[in-house]
Parts: C-alpha cells; sequence; structure tokens
C-alpha cells in the first residue's frame, strides 16, 4: 500500500514484501490451536407478560412448559409486536462455553449445531449469531429449514417467571455432520448430556459420534451434566458413557448427588475420579472443586493453608498439574477448592452460566497448554504429558474469576476479556 507525498520509510506498507497471510474466521485444523463445542442451538428470550396472555395460550404459571413450533411462533409475533420483549441472549451451555472461551483466549473454537438456512432479521437465529463472539467459527454448522431452539421467559407483574420452551430443530443434528478432520486437529472437545434428553433425536448418536472421534484421536473430551434430573432419568446410560468416552467432568454440587449418592462434593469428587481425570464441580456459595490425577514423580505441594473436611489434608498436591490417568506410571488424585471470588459480588444478577465460565477457564488453560506444546515441545512445561497448563489451584483461582464476573452481570456470557493484570490474580492477593 503507498501513500502520497513523502513519507518515513518504516510508517509505510513496502509493497515490495511479499503480503502476510490475512488471519481467517474459520479454523485452520493443522495451524490452528482452537476447541470444538456440540450443543442445542438455543436463544434466551425474556418479555413482561399479563396473566392474560398465559391463560391465552394455556401456558401453566411458574413452570417450565414444553409448547410446539406453531404455539411458540404465536407466542413470539405477540411479543413482538406489543414490544414486551427485554432482551434476547443467545443460550445453551456449551454455546457459552465455547464464547466464553473464545472472549477470553481472543482465539478460535468451532461449533458444532444447527442453524437456519435463512436468517430472518430479529429471528432468534439472528440474535444466537449477533450475541456470539466472532472468533466462534460456525462454518461447521447444519442448516436447517426450521428456527433454533427458543426459551421464552415471561415474567407476570408480580415476578413469577414462567417458561415456555419451543425445541424447534435444535435437536436434528445428524451424524453426518460431524467433521472428524475439525475434531481430530481440536486441544479439546466439550458438549453436553442434554441430547440425552431426546433418544429418538438425531442429535443423540450426533454427540456419541463427535465423543467417540476424539476419543480415537486422543483429544481431550469434556462433558457437562445438565441437571439433576437429567442425571436422575439417564443415570446409567450416563455412566456407561463417561466411564468410556470421558476425561473431563463438569458438574454442580446437586448433578454430583444423582450421580454418585454422595451430597459432600469432596466424597462425590472421590468417587467420579474413578471414572474420569479430571472432575470440575461448582458448589454454589462453597466456591468450586477442581479434582484430578497426577503422577507421584511431578506431585507439587501447596504452599497454601492445608485444608481437612470428609478428605483429610485434601489439598496438600493442589501445586501439581493435572495429567490424564493413563499417562500416570504412579497416579495419585489431586483435589484443589476455592471460597467464592471476593466473597461473591454484592447484587448476583444473574446465576444461569457461572459454571459455563468456570469451565471456559479450564479450557482455555487446556488449549494454551495444547498450544506451547506445539510451539515449543522441548520447555521444561512438558517434561510429563500434562493436560493443562497451570496447576489444580491456579486454575481454580481463574474459574472463580470468571464465574464471578457471570454472576455481576445480567447476560450468561462474557462480554469482555478480564484484564491482562489483576492483583486479586496474583499471589501476594491470595497470601494478605
Amino acid at each position: 500500500m503507498k501513500f502520497p507525498g513523502r513519507r518515513k520509510l518504516k510508517h509505510y506498507f513496502p509493497v515490495s514484501q511479499a503480503k502476510p497471510t490475512l488471519p481467517t474466521s474459520e479454523v485452520r485444523p493443522d495451524k490452528d490451536s482452537y476447541i470444538v463445542g456440540l450443543d442445542e442451538t438455543i436463544v434466551d428470550v425474556v418479555a413482561n407478560v399479563s396473566d392474560e396472555f398465559l391463560t391465552h395460550y394455556k401456558i401453566q404459571k411458574g413452570l417450565s412448559n414444553l409448547v410446539d413450533a406453531e404455539t411458540a411462533s404465536a407466542i413470539y409475533e405477540q411479543l413482538t409486536a406489543e414490544q414486551s420483549i427485554s432482551d434476547h441472549f443467545a443460550g445453551g451451555t456449551i454455546g457459552n462455553t465455547i464464547h466464553n472461551y473464545s472472549v477470553l483466549a481472543d482465539d478460535k473454537s468451532v461449533l458444532l449445531g444447527v442453524m437456519s438456512s435463512n436468517i430472518a432479521l430479529g429471528s432468534p437465529a439472528y440474535h444466537y449469531i449477533c450475541h456470539t463472539s466472532s472468533k466462534v467459527d460456525m462454518n461447521h454448522l447444519q442448516g436447517v429449514t426450521g428456527d433454533i431452539g427458543r426459551g421464552i421467559t415471561l415474567i407476570t407483574p408480580d415476578g413469577e417467571r414462567t417458561f415456555a420452551i419451543a425445541p424447534g430443530d435444535m435437536d436434528e443434528l445428524d451424524s453426518d455432520h460431524i467433521p472428524e478432520n475439525i475434531i481430530a486437529g481440536a486441544a479439546a472437545l466439550v458438549t453436553c448430556a442434554y441430547p440425552l434428553r431426546h433418544q429418538d433425536k438425531p442429535i443423540k448418536q450426533a454427540m456419541l459420534k463427535a465423543l467417540q472421534l476424539a476419543s480415537q484421536h486422543n483429544v481431550p473430551t469434556i462433558l457437562t451434566l445438565g441437571t439433576k434430573h437429567l442425571v436422575e432419568e439417564n443415570r446409567e446410560e450416563l455412566l456407561e458413557i463417561i466411564k468410556r468416552d470421558v476425561n473431563v467432568l463438569a458438574m454442580n454440587e446437586l448433578e454430583a448427588e444423582a450421580l454418585t449418592g454422595f451430597s459432600d462434593p469432596l466424597l462425590a469428587a472421590d468417587a467420579i475420579l474413578d471414572h474420569v481425570d479430571v472432575v470440575l464441580l461448582t458448589a454454589g456459595p462453597e466456591g468450586l472443586y477442581l479434582c484430578g490425577h497426577t503422577d507421584e514423580t511431578v506431585k507439587r505441594e501447596t504452599s497454601n493453608p492445608i485444608k481437612s473436611g470428609s478428605l483429610a489434608d485434601f489439598n496438600r498436591w493442589e501445586f501439581s498439574r493435572p495429567m490424564l490417568r493413563a499417562n500416570c506410571k504412579q497416579p495419585i488424585k489431586v483435589f484443589s477448592h476455592i471460597d467464592p471470588y471476593m466473597g461473591g459480588p454484592e447484587k448476583i444478577r444473574n446465576t444461569n452460566g457461572a459454571g459455563d465460565g468456570a469451565l471456559s477457564a479450564l479450557l482455555h488453560d487446556i488449549s494454551a497448554n495444547h498450544f506451547h506444546k506445539e510451539a515449543i515441545p522441548n520447555s521444561s512445561k512438558h517434561v510429563a504429558p500434562f493436560l493443562a497448563y497451570s496447576s489444580f489451584a491456579q486454575i481454580c483461582k481463574y474459574s472463580n474469576r470468571v464465574s464471578y464476573e457471570i454472576l455481576a452481570q445480567n447476560a450468561s456470557r462474557l462480554s469482555r476479556g478480564l484484564p491482562e493484570k489483576e492483583d486479586s490474580l496474583e499471589e501476594s492477593y491470595w497470601e494478605r
């Protein structure tokens, strides 16, 4: 590019040099470090309505109501006409997670799912794309003729929240739209247990295929459990999938109890570690736990105060880095816990997405390790086949900080990244 007039040499683009490769929005499996997420694509709509509105559409107040596509369209059209909609949020636990990952890492991720082939202004698909990071590669979505999912939150004058859920075509993702090369080149694959609710829908087989491909190509697999009721209803099938194809399991304390029978988070995590390599367990006001395995030869003792609960001195080795149990010659279990960041926000505006935020921080650390190992394979950071770049304790701090950011805002997704330097993430802050 040339400029008119006299210019200092260093301030213009020399036309004689080869043009640098421009960045692409599409993931390149042979060159990029990225994660892949498979999800039911859904938009959360929030609207204020009257009690008569609920009666008209035969919606039971205070409950979660499944509605057909025709009813959902009628509800949405009336809400739009009456200008009752206050917010649109792109939703989905994995959609939230990979969006947050791309915001935190300022790097690429891939979303697998469905998207409306024809996107109209103001449609659910339009709002989904508008509220998703441009770093999320959507080139591998499957086009569908209908709408993506809509979760409509209807708020009556008394403040009661009622839900109308319209699945649309969000469960129509089929196995043919699972790209093996994209999964094979990923730093991690993350998905959720929600497709198990729809035994007769294609998305269940698509999810299972994605997990199997990741396992075949030694790509770390991450599964989130969804809800307590989903775990209770599908416990045996979930355990079978977890034992066969899952490395990292993410959940809250209620889902952990439904899976293991233990109400104590530490005991639940300890039981789950018999089946997986790493457990991320969020426990509301109690904070969060990150538990996993490392090798006896590379374990590192904490300098933090030793904690005891249902397991004695459980955090002794929390300065160790996570490893896959299969890569450990002498595996030991490691447990780390952190209280809510800064005691939690003064006012919690929204609890939706806090666990997704915590998981996105863990994924960022796993991806950073993948990137560093590709770039500097002989680094001392890779004397053992670690799963993540940082220690259990440090990842706890990071996950905790991201959860706080979600809790302190209205939306379930990050709108910006965290500061590069922050006193509260330094060791000196935690020693006070």
